[in-house]
């Protein structure tokens, strides 16, 4: 059995943060586990390809929940059954049933995990939420302690105050490569009613603007990237892919290596001298534990695992920021989307221009703008975030519409539901039971219908208004919230940002204390998206990287 010092499950946000930072010591053997392949794919560096993944299973787990009760009842085709009649011949039959809709829940499964298939956009979130994080009795995790490590991990191209950005970190954040005149016209348009904010990641959160993103030279700039690619040579760092963990070992409640999977489906132990670092996110990360019979002993051992260490908050306090969606079809090239002139008159030329200038639409984040928007006026800081894109996206970019359009994101930041996640089986390649519980809580019905009609006043303002006429779902009665609230149990979803399955605290539904190590273990930490107790009023990828910043200072500061 092969010895590390520490072996990290993950090659995500958090998980390259932490191969790159611990690697930096020669003494330390470090191993990197990832179950998706290499980030070879040209789809996973050019910015606009992104899009492509919504139904890739490559790279994208592509998780769905369960029926979620809060959202409307869809009809649901069975899968297809042989029926043999009385004279002795077959036929297909496909029974149809009826249930509430399921949300959809992808996920990165490459190098870089979902920093490599995201929208790129870099957000912070808002100083209250660390500064909660600290109320609720994390140490070290106020705003003003965490800043450093944002900064640590930035070299940021757009800003240079050295108050709130950071100028030599390897994460590279830049303008968007692109020019695009609706987009222009949507910032225009919000900042005449909410405010203009030329940086969502300095001194005030609120208002409307163009997004920073974690792009370099017109390219991507994943965590892996970022923090992966330059060290991959050093002697001391192994990174195994397409590597499933089936369970962390454990002993007398000390964590000493990991049972793994290799791609032909062969099981194999690796040890570690130090510490087993879970960094397999919000459904990854509980899923591992309750495998490793880490958890609540009723989930485990129902489904035949031996229970090792009583953990009831494993899997539990999920949040995820619920967003919907106002789409709207219009004519024109300067639109993403599908048409005869589009694709033999503007792709091509756009294609040329990516490949000799890192320009042009092949660099967009698509959600180019946004901002953030306080549902109620009585509120101290915003609760909506607005996410607009000049294309028409239906169903996470997985149902193509002929035609050119935009939409328009209001995603509630701070939901009052909570869920969980918990075990399908103990098989390590089945999908988790993920039920986050969307719009459970009244209080994020009635938020999210304030803050589509805060939305909609940018949506039906000049000169955004021009090209929202025609509406690709139904129309929705503004004085109506009724009706508001039928059409966001109809089509909202997530916003891609779940978190707090893992949460740190000292409660006793946590599971890590506040330098992320295992409550009632040794040897082993959660450092990822899971740990944070509450969300964050904001996009959760850079959040995840300084958490792994932060973790891996904890940990050198104990270990070198």
């Amino acid at each position: 059995m092969k010895t590390y010092d520490f072996i990290i499950l993950g090659a995500g946000s958090a998980g390259c943060v932490l191969a790159n930072r611990l690697s930096a010591n020669p003494d330390n053997k470090v191993c990197l586990i990832e179950a998706g392949p290499k980030d070879t794919d040209i789809r996973l560096h050019v910015p606009l390809g992104f899009a492509f993944f919504g139904k890739d299973k490559t790279y994208n787990w592509g998780f769905n929940t369960v029926p979620q009760e809060a959202f409307e009842k869809v009809v649901v085709k069975e899968p297809e059954a042989v029926m043999v009649d009385s004279a002795g011949g077959q036929h297909s039959v496909q029974s149809e049933t009826e249930e509430h809709r399921r949300g959809y829940q992808p996920r990165g499964k490459t190098l870089g995990g979902s920093s490599s298939i995201n929208a790129m956009l870099y957000v912070r979130g808002h100083k209250w939420d660390y500064d909660h994080w600290s109320e609720l009795g994390n140490e070290g995790w106020s705003y003003d302690e965490i800043l450093p490590y944002f900064k640590k991990a930035e070299h940021n191209e757009v800003h240079d105050s050295c108050e709130y950005h950071g100028q030599y970190g390897p994460l590279n954040v830049s303008k968007i490569r692109h020019s695009n005149k609706p987009t222009d016209d949507f910032v225009k348009t919000g900042a005449s009613i909410f405010g203009f904010n030329n940086d969502f990641n300095g001194e005030s959160q609120e208002g409307i603007g163009y997004y920073q993103t974690t792009q370099k030279n017109g390219q991507r700039c994943s965590a892996a990237k970022a923090y992966l690619v330059p060290v991959l040579e050093r002697e001391n760092l192994t990174v195994l892919t397409d590597t499933h963990v089936n369970k962390i070992l454990v002993e007398n409640e000390k964590a000493f290596g990991v049972e793994c999977i290799d791609s032909d489906g062969s099981f194999f132990k690796i040890s570690s001298n130090k510490e087993v670092l879970l960094s397999s996110g919000a459904f990854g990360s509980p899923q591992i534990l309750l495998r490793s019979g880490i958890g609540p002993a009723d989930e485990i051992t129902k489904h035949g695992i031996e229970h090792k260490v009583e953990l009831p908050g494993v899997g539990k306090n999920l949040q995820d920021h619920i967003d919907y969606l106002s789409i709207h079809k219009y004519n024109s090239l300067s639109l993403i989307g599908f048409s005869l002139r589009s694709i033999f008159i503007k792709y091509p030329f756009e294609i040329l221009k990516y490949i000799f200038t890192k320009s042009g639409l092949f660099t967009s984040t698509v959600a180019e703008a946004g901002g953030f928007i306080k549902s109620n006026g009585s509120l101290e800081i915003p609760d909506i975030q607005l996410h607009f894109a000049p294309a028409m996206i239906i169903d996470h970019g997985r149902v193509s519409v002929w035609g050119h359009g935009l939409s328009c994101h209001a995603c509630l930041l701070r939901p009052k539901s909570r869920g969980e996640v918990t075990l399908n089986s103990k098989d390590p390649y089945e999908d988790p039971l993920i039920d986050p519980k969307f719009l459970s809580h009244p209080d994020d019905v009635k938020d999210l219908v304030e803050g589509y009609k805060k939305m909609m006043k940018i949506i039906n303002a000049k000169p955004l208004s021009k090209y929202t006429s025609n509406h690709v779902h139904r129309p929705v009665d503004l004085d109506d919230d009724a009706d508001i609230e039928k059409a966001i149990r109809e089509e909202s979803d997530t916003v891609y940002h779940p978190v707090g399955t893992c949460k740190m605290g000292q409660d006793e539904m946590s599971v890590v204390d506040s330098s992320l190590k295992v409550h009632k273990m040794s040897g082993l930490r959660v450092i990822d998206a899971s740990i944070m107790p509450t969300l964050v009023g904001g996009n959760t990828n850079a959040p995840t990287i300084m958490i792994g910043e932060k973790a891996s200072d904890i940990i050198l500061s104990e270990w070198g």
